[in-house]
């Protein structure tokens, strides 16, 4: 599945983890869904507006 040719600085559209996920599931079971959630506790804490920086 992965492209034969060097993709030359050009990120491919799936990493192999994305593949994997497709293949195999979020946690290895194929047809499962992802038991992991997000808590109150982390979403309070995780920022609304993000600034994403600057280029060094």
């Amino acid at each position: 599945m992965m492209p034969e040719k060097p993709t030359n600085g050009v990120e491919p559209q799936l990493s192999e983890d994305d593949i994997q996920r497709d293949q195999l599931g979020p946690r290895g079971v194929p047809g499962k869904e992802s038991p992991a959630r997000m808590t109150p506790q982390r979403e309070k804490k995780t920022l609304k507006d993000v600034d994403p920086g600057h280029p060094a």
